[in-house]
């Protein structure tokens, strides 16, 4: 009798790859890696801005719309990063949860 290996090795993977199918709700593959490009490119860009608190704003991008919430000093500081967020390539809207807490 022969032992096919490669069927433990089939199930591992379906395991695996299961729950990654199951929670992209709705979006194929290349959306979940452009909404996860797009998410890292517009929090470097708010790192990298002295005038923005990169480190207090979270960024969530869902199909292109990038959604911006947590703390903010002012509203310059919301003002700047969401221009900052516009700016991104690939970015179809910018929405605004931040909460101003100086």
């Amino acid at each position: 009798m022969k032992t096919h290996k490669s069927v433990p090795v089939i199930l591992l993977l379906v395991t695996l790859l299961a729950p990654l199918l199951l929670t992209s709700c709705g979006k194929s593959v290349g959306e979940t890696i452009d909404d996860a490009t797009i998410t890292t490119r517009v929090k470097t860009s708010l790192l990298n801005d002295p005038d923005v608190g990169g480190l207090r704003i979270d960024v969530d991008t869902f199909k292109g719309v990038v959604t911006l919430s947590w703390r903010v000093k002012n509203k310059d500081e919301e003002a700047k990063a969401l221009a900052l967020a516009r700016k991104i390539g690939g970015v179809a809207e910018v929405k605004s949860t931040m909460q101003v807490q100086p």
